[in-house]
């Protein structure tokens, strides 16, 4: 009606009421009401409503500790069983509603909070994640398991399993036999792993306790938490040779060496500089960087016009290696 007020100005109402297809009985009745007629009047209360005992009433039974899990429909139905009526059940639902319960009436299990894990390597051997993966046996629903864990700095394959279970005893055995052979010190690592019941085991942690190592976990359900593991198992099954199946968990294991041998000694990881994980771990990434840019100058210098006069530059290995890196104060929050 404002609307059609508005442009009565500029026409004339008749005008106005044709073009916004607006009754003149109905524009001139709104322009002429009054503050009473502007009131929103009370809804009248039925007859046959309810009172506020008899409400009272029938909220009382909708909180009993009986129904409080139960659909109204299912409440009405026990009462009929019980030789009761207290009222329809349009009319629970409308009581329900009225005192904002149209929901779960009991109260809910509150979740704990999980902080983000936010972890920072600038080194070899400074943080490690690990995780366990499944691998098809000979028939369905038959599997193996592979454990492997992976350094996160340099992306090498520290240590790796293949077994029939998946088994904490195996896990704190990989573990220890991987810290030992890479010569780990009291409070030198950390060890980032998602909430399987291997990874968050009694005898995992207290072999973490005993040498000095730090855990870390991811948040449940938050794959992201644990991307480095999650990406190198996608770089084992997406490998060409990798099979539907294994025959025998010799097959798993017999495939599994040269496949971390090729990752470790050969794969050029995009993620650190194109260079091997091994070159990165054992501190050759400096040397081989250096190399190559003396190759990129020579050739500039044979043909700087090819290049558009700027110097080529080998892709270098980042200084530093996040899970989940902070948000820099100054950035703006991503947008979903």
């Amino acid at each position: 009606m404002k609307a059609t007020e508005s442009l009565a100005k500029e026409v004339n109402v008749q005008q106005a009421c044709a073009a916004l297809a607006v009754s003149r009985a109905s524009f001139y009745r709104w322009q002429n009401r009054t503050d009473s007629d502007r009131e929103e009047r009370l809804r009248p209360v039925p007859p046959m409503a309810l009172s506020d005992e008899e409400e009272k009433a029938v909220l009382e039974i909708l909180h009993a500790e009986r129904f409080v899990d139960q659909a109204p429909l299912e409440i009405y139905n026990t009462l009929l069983d019980e030789g009761k009526y207290l009222c329809s059940v349009r009319t629970m639902y409308r009581i329900l509603e009225k005192h904002k319960e149209v929901k779960e009436r009991r109260n809910q299990l509150t979740h704990p909070h999980y902080e983000k894990p936010e972890l920072l390597a600038c080194a070899p051997n400074q943080l490690w994640s690990w995780d366990i993966t499944k691998l098809k046996g000979p028939a369905k629903w038959t599997y193996y398991y592979l454990y492997v864990i992976i350094d996160v700095f340099s992306r090498y394959v520290v240590g790796w399993m293949v077994a029939h279970r998946e088994l904490s005893s195996l896990a704190q055995k990989l573990i220890e036999q991987t810290c030992k052979k890479q010569k780990i010190q009291s409070g030198q690592l950390t060890i980032h792993a998602d909430r399987g019941s291997s990874m968050k085991s009694k005898p995992v942690a207290l072999l973490m306790a005993d040498m000095g190592i730090t855990k870390s976990h991811s948040r449940p359900y938050v794959s992201n938490d644990n991307p480095y593991s999650e990406s190198q198992f996608k770089t084992l099954k997406y490998r060409p040779e990798f099979p539907e199946r294994f025959g025998a968990i010799v097959d798993a294991r017999l495939f599994c060496q040269p496949f971390f041998l090729w990752y470790n000694n050969k794969h050029y990881h995009s993620g650190i500089g194109f260079l091997t994980p091994k070159d990165v771990h054992y501190g050759r990434a400096e040397q081989i960087v250096k190399e190559r840019q003396e190759v990129l100058n020579a050739a500039y210098e044979k043909h700087p016009k090819r290049f558009k006069g700027k110097p080529p530059t080998p892709a270098v290995v980042p200084q530093t290696v996040w899970i989940n890196k902070p948000a820099s104060p100054n950035s703006e929050p991503a947008l979903h």
